[in-house]
């Protein structure tokens, strides 16, 4: 067997490989004696049936199965020849397969980057602290009294963070437009779902009233023929509501799974789950700056056919996400380039903290996995159910396992770095990373 490897670009290879016709013929006898003896055919006693007429038969269909397989395992040995290490599967070009002449085919592939860890301690990351204030379990306790607050139709003017009734139509230059009207629309006044200046303008509206609303579209809006326009809106206020908070007792307390009856008790829960969620913002918070600093100190290349598999994991989440376990939706409907910078990222970050394992030869904790078990165990009301659950089940398990080496790795490589330590409010310390970087990047844009 004859083997050439040329690189196209990037990570691409193309492998041409010749195969002796010998080996071609070889295997295509066998199989023809091998179906001699075994095919039953009239006019034939078992076994008995002449390979010259098998061969006339069925030669061309057994040639085909055997140039499939002899084309597997010619590359297979090939690239281990070459030691290559292909990301995906290749792409075959048979350029000869004719009977009695050697076999040539040539594969295209992409294989994995070859990575040489830059030093880390040319890394600065901020590590977080955060305290719970009383002012702030008083926040939260006043957010779970709201998400379960009632309204009640009041005689009054309406007020910011009321609830008002509406009938509203948009115009644009004296023109009703498309998705511009809603009868019977549930709009609470300062949410800001609607676009600026419309909900202020609903302030002091009693019901019965009838107003005309003039704003503007931004000019970052979605609808690309409204981006920017000043519009119209015509709105007939049918009620105004205020929202009347549930009392702090018992009843309020089961609605969250506490089963308290005094109020310090369900402090004391909220003050537990308030803790357990700053704990894991800030660990996510210092995973994601370490590793997109890893990324910036090591650029390499992500294989296409890792980022395609990346992108169909992160379109069946979107659609477990937003449409439930039993969406009829096809997640190749959805476009690939909502998750290709995405994807791109992971598969890169993947293999980096796959090197930085390899390169220092890490090995999972085993006391570790536990004690992230026991963690998650703690927000269920059988714990001990739970922790056997994800012990016995393989696949949970191995999920743990490399969210905990991931753990690892980050602390491998922040031992290394320059660490700045700062003390921020719990409220900022809870905010996503995404959203931190995002509001950054608009006072940024401000200034």
């Amino acid at each position: 067997m004859q083997v050439s490897v040329e690189t196209t670009s990037g990570l691409e290879r193309q492998m041409t490989v010749t195969v002796p016709a010998e080996r071609i013929d070889q295997d295509v006898d066998k199989q023809v004696m091998q179906q001699a003896r075994t095919r039953r055919m009239d006019g034939f006693r078992p076994g008995k049936v002449p390979p010259k007429v098998i061969k006339r038969m069925y030669g061309d269909a057994i040639r085909y199965d055997v140039l499939n397989r002899v084309v597997q395992e010619s590359f297979y040995q090939a690239v281990q020849q070459e030691e290559l290490k292909p990301a995906g599967g290749p792409s075959i070009d048979l350029k000869n397969d004719k009977e009695g002449e050697d076999l040539q085919f040539v594969a295209t592939f992409e294989v994995y980057p070859e990575v040489e860890l830059a030093d880390f301690s040319a890394a600065e990351v901020e590590k977080q602290s955060a305290e719970i204030q009383d002012a702030d379990l008083d926040q939260m306790i006043d957010t779970l009294r709201k998400q379960q607050a009632e309204w009640a139709e009041v005689e009054r003017a309406a007020e910011d963070g009321d609830r008002v009734k509406i009938d509203f139509e948009g115009f644009i230059d004296g023109e009703a437009f498309e998705g511009g009207k809603a009868e019977g629309h549930d709009l609470v006044l300062g949410s800001n779902s609607m676009i600026p200046g419309f909900e202020a303008g609903l302030v002091g509206a009693k019901a019965g009233d009838e107003l005309e609303l003039d704003v503007t579209f931004p000019e970052e809006y979605h609808a690309e023929n409204l981006k920017g326009k000043p519009a119209k809106f015509k709105v007939k206020v049918q009620s105004v509501s205020a929202s009347e908070l549930p009392e702090l007792n018992a009843e309020f307390f089961a609605k969250f799974g506490i089963e308290e009856t005094e109020v310090e008790g369900f402090r004391t829960e909220v003050r537990k789950n308030m803790e357990r969620e700053l704990k894991n913002s800030l660990k996510a918070k210092m995973k994601e700056q370490v590793f997109n600093k890893l990324v910036e100190l090591n650029e390499i290349d992500a294989p296409s056919a890792l980022v395609d598999e990346e992108i169909d994991t992160l379109r069946r989440q979107a659609v477990q996400q937003f449409g439930g376990p039993n969406a009829q939706i096809d997640p190749n409907t959805l476009p690939k380039e909502m998750f290709e910078e995405q994807a791109k990222r992971r598969v890169v970050v993947g293999l980096l903290v796959q090197e930085v394992v390899k390169a220092n030869e890490l090995k999972v904790d085993d006391a570790r996995v536990q004690e992230t078990i026991a963690e998650l165990a703690e927000t269920y009301q059988e714990p001990q159910q739970v922790i056997e659950y994800y012990n016995g089940n393989e696949q949970i398990l191995n999920q743990i396992k490399n969210m905990v080496l991931e753990d690892q790795v980050v602390d491998h490589l922040l031992a290394s770095a320059k660490v700045v330590e700062t003390e921020v409010s719990y409220e900022e310390a809870i905010k996503p990373a995404q959203q931190v970087a995002q509001e950054a990047e608009a006072e940024a844009a401000a200034e």
